[in-house]
């Protein structure tokens, strides 16, 4: 009997869908080299198109052997790039909105839970202290199981943090500080152990860099790291290349975690393809083995019931999606997250920051000259076209950058609203905003600077040595 289309196939994801197109693909090849009867091989046909076209209609894209969806099950809820304009995973994000990615509906989309005025509270009555700007603006948007992690600290459980860095060139921009400025905060507020991944084999996979080249950049990029203040008692810094070849609890973590993974999902969920090479598919793995408290035994005696909290992006939420399904498989705690939003170029928020493009952010070896230079001549202005338009209409915060820039940098709410509103009714102009970015940004990475000054080598060494920190566990 011929196969027929499943009635329920509305139910499968892509990747499902997918995986039975390339089946019934199989099945017809099978059927003609075997050289069944023409009427059988025709009903295979038929089927094989059927799929095809339910596949079309849940991806928009035409079926391609050996290139499945990019997790649309997951990224898209069932709807196309197209439709949503915004595109997000670990090494894209797109939008042609000028105010940047809708982030309501990526939560829908990926699954996770707003960050609320009663999570805010309760964060704040955890801590007895204001909660930090990330939070009462919304920078940190969206969570996995943070109550979960409440409800561990108010009983006198233990959890840690865990976040990282992708060490792509030797200087850092400002928007790669906000993660480990808010980790820097919950460290202190909570008083917890902090491992943090620098992601050297990941750059040397992606990008055309020699292995050198990338654990040169970790250490460099380990040196604005620490200059962030982070405690060397509370803090394990490590790269991949070179903890990954110490540390037998890290390595049995990977290795399960890739047990449990299949080659499908790793497509699915992260893009790969037939031609990537097998470093790439197995990365996947390693990004997720610092959720587990067993691969850092030295911190916590090998205990495995400790629970981690991940700061990060929300592009990388693919790779704990796939994590937080694997660990119950491997008697572990799920890793509960924050979500960042994206930080914006100094071109406008539907535009990428690009290390190659110096131009696109404030860097953090950056002169207080190159900054003004900077802002004054890139940072795209929501205000109008000549100053008598301004002055009765009014500026556009939504979608002027130097305003997001201060939303992340400057501390004072009550400032931040005046602005807000005097940009909004046309008393403050685009040149005066920007003067004040700069005046806020200038003094912030002067300060920095002079902090990365004093990291020395040395100082990287200790941070970098796999060690017992100032916890008992």
């Amino acid at each position: 009997m011929a196969d027929s289309p499943n009635c329920d196939l509305k139910s499968l994801s892509p990747l499902q869908l997918f995986e039975r197109v390339t089946e019934q693909g199989e099945k017809v090849r099978a059927l003609k080299a075997g050289k069944a009867p023409k009427d059988e091989i025709e009903a295979a046909v038929r089927t094989l198109l059927s799929l095809k076209l339910s596949y079309k209609a849940t991806t928009g894209q035409d079926y391609q052997a050996g290139l499945p969806p990019r997790d649309l099950a997951l990224i898209n809820n069932g709807t196309t790039k197209e439709e949503e304009d915004d595109f997000v995973d670990p090494w894209t994000v797109q939008t042609s909105n000028a105010k940047g990615v809708d982030y309501d509906k990526l939560i829908v989309r990926f699954g996770s839970s707003k960050i609320d005025t009663d999570l805010i509270n309760r964060i704040e009555r955890a801590i007895g202290q204001k909660p930090h700007r990330f939070l009462r603006r919304g920078i940190f948007f969206s969570h996995r199981d943070m109550d979960q992690i409440l409800d561990a600290y108010e009983n006198k459980k233990s959890f840690y943090l865990y976040t990282g860095r992708g060490p792509s060139s030797q200087a850092m921009h400002v928007g790669h500080l906000i993660p480990f400025i808010f980790t820097k905060w919950l460290q202190e507020v909570f008083d917890v152990p902090l491992v943090i991944q620098l992601t050297d084999d990941e750059k040397y996979l992606w990008k055309d860099l020699t292995t050198e080249k990338a654990y040169e950049y970790a250490r460099e990029n380990a040196k604005d790291i620490i200059a962030c203040g982070f405690d060397i008692n509370k803090t394990f810094i490590f790269s991949d290349l070179d903890y990954l070849g110490t540390s037998t609890g890290f390595y049995k973590n990977i290795v399960k975690v890739q047990k449990h993974v299949t080659f499908n999902q790793v497509k699915g969920i992260f893009g790969f393809t037939d031609s990537d090479c097998i470093g790439k598919i197995s990365f996947p793995a390693i990004q997720a083995a610092p959720s587990f408290s067993s691969s850092f035994p030295q911190i916590f005696g090998g205990k495995e019931n400790i629970q981690c909290l991940i700061p990060c992006a929300i592009d990388q939420d693919p790779y704990f999606r796939m994590t937080r399904d694997v660990a119950p498989r491997i008697g572990q705690p799920k890793p509960a997250l924050l979500h960042s939003v994206f930080f914006p170029a100094l071109q406008g928020a539907q535009t990428k920051m690009s290390a190659s493009d110096p131009n696109s952010s404030i860097f953090l070896t950056d002169t207080p000259k190159q900054i003004k230079t900077k802002i004054n001549k890139h940072a795209f202005s929501g205000g109008r076209d000549t100053i008598e338009e301004h002055r009765k209409y009014g500026g556009n915060c939504d979608v002027d950058v130097s305003f997001m820039y201060l939303t992340f940098f400057l501390e004072d709410d009550d400032r931040l609203e005046q602005l807000k509103q005097a940009y909004t009714s046309g008393e403050l102009l685009t040149g005066e905003l920007k003067k004040v970015l700069i005046e806020t940004l200038q003094p912030l990475i002067a300060a920095h600077q002079e902090r990365r000054k004093q990291v020395t080598d040395e100082m990287v060494k200790q941070f970098m040595t796999p060690r017992k920190l100032a916890f008992e566990f």
